[in-house]
C-alpha cells in the first residue's frame, strides 16, 4: 500500500509487536493498538502486555487457535464495518510473518492495509548479548534464515550453502533441529570453534541466553529444554572477546585519519570547491 498512512476506519494494520518485552513495542505501534476496535494478536508468540493496551470496549482476540481464513474474515468484517483493525505479530511481521497470506486475502477482499514495523527478535538478541553483528574485518554480512521443517527451502537458500558465505547467521525457528543445524553450517565452512548463541523468548521475564561455540551449543541447548521460540546466532561477530582488542577491528566512520562528506581527516585542509567543507575526493 505504500507509505504509511494514518490510521482510520475501515482498514487493517499489521503491527510488529517486538520480541516480547512491551517497552520495545514502537510507539506508533502501541498507539494503534490503543485506537484499534478490533486487535487481533498471536498470543502464543506476543507478550500480553502488549495486547492489554487495547482499549477496555475493544474486541481483542487471540489467533493461536484460528486459521488463515478466520482470522482474514474476522479482519474484512470488522475493515468493512468502518473499524479499525491491529493486526498484532511478532517481532517484525516481514521475518516469517505469515503476513503475506493476509495481505493476498485483503486484496482480494479491496480492504486497505498498512504495516507497521517492529523490533526483530535478531536486533533484540544482538542487544541482549553486547554484541554487533557487523564487525570491521569480522563480519559484514548478516544472514536471516531457517532449516526446512514443514517449510520447504528453496535449493539456493540450503543452510550449507549460505554458511559458505561467513559473516553472522541468524536461524529463526531452527532450535527443534538445533543439531542438524550445527551440522550444516560446519559443512558449509563454519569452523567447529565458531562461536555461537542460543536466546530463549529474548526481553521477556523468563529470558534464556546460552553462549557457546558450534561444538557444544547443540548439546547444551538440549540440557536446557529448548524447543520453541529461541533464536541461534552464529559467527564470530558476537564473540566477546573482540571487545577485549579496542584497537582492533574498529570502524572508519570515526577515524581522525578517514575523510568523509561530514568530516575532514586530520591535517587535511578544507576544499574551496566544496561547499560542505569536504572535497569530493575525499568521501567514502
Amino acid at each position: 500500500m505504500g507509505t504509511f498512512r494514518e490510521p482510520r476506519g475501515g482498514m487493517v494494520v499489521f503491527v510488529g509487536a517486538g520480541p516480547g518485552d512491551p517497552d520495545l513495542l514502537t510507539v506508533r505501534g502501541r498507539r494503534i493498538i490503543e485506537q484499534a476496535d478490533l486487535v487481533v494478536w498471536a498470543d502464543s508468540l506476543v507478550h500480553p502486555g502488549v495486547a492489554a493496551l487495547a482499549r477496555p470496549d475493544a474486541e481483542v482476540l487471540g489467533s493461536a487457535t484460528m486459521t488463515l481464513e478466520e482470522i482474514s474474515q474476522r479482519m474484512i468484517e470488522a475493515a468493512r464495518a468502518g473499524k479499525l483493525v491491529a493486526r498484532v505479530q511478532s517481532g517484525d511481521p516481514a521475518i516469517y510473518g505469515a503476513m503475506h497470506e493476509q495481505m493476498v486475502l485483503l486484496d482480494a477482499a479491496d480492504v486497505p492495509y498498512a504495516v507497521v514495523p517492529g523490533v526483530s527478535a535478531v536486533f533484540a538478541a544482538a542487544a541482549a548479548l553486547d554484541a554487533e553483528l557487523t564487525v570491521p574485518e569480522v563480519a559484514q554480512t548478516v544472514i536471516l534464515t531457517r532449516l526446512p521443517s514443514r517449510t520447504t527451502i528453496p535449493q539456493q537458500e540450503q543452510l550449507r550453502a549460505m554458511a559458505a558465505h561467513g559473516g553472522t547467521i541468524a536461524l529463526f525457528l531452527t532450535i527443534s533441529v538445533v543439531e542438524r543445524a550445527v551440522a550444516e553450517l560446519i559443512a558449509g565452512g563454519y569452523a567447529e570453534d565458531t562461536p555461537a548463541a542460543v536466546l530463549h523468548r529474548v526481553s521477556w521475564e523468563d529470558e534464556t541466553i546460552i553462549r557457546g561455540t558450534l561444538s557444544d551449543i547443540a548439546a547444551a541447548s538440549r540440557a536446557a529444554g529448548l524447543t520453541r521460540q529461541a533464536l541461534i546466532l552464529v559467527g564470530r561477530a558476537i564473540d566477546p572477546q573482540l571487545r577485549r582488542a579496542a584497537a582492533a577491528n574498529r570502524s572508519n566512520l570515526y577515524d581522525p585519519s578517514w575523510s568523509h562528506v561530514f568530516r575532514l581527516a586530520e591535517g587535511r585542509g578544507r576544499s574551496p570547491s566544496s561547499s560542505s567543507g569536504v572535497a569530493e575526493r575525499d568521501q567514502p
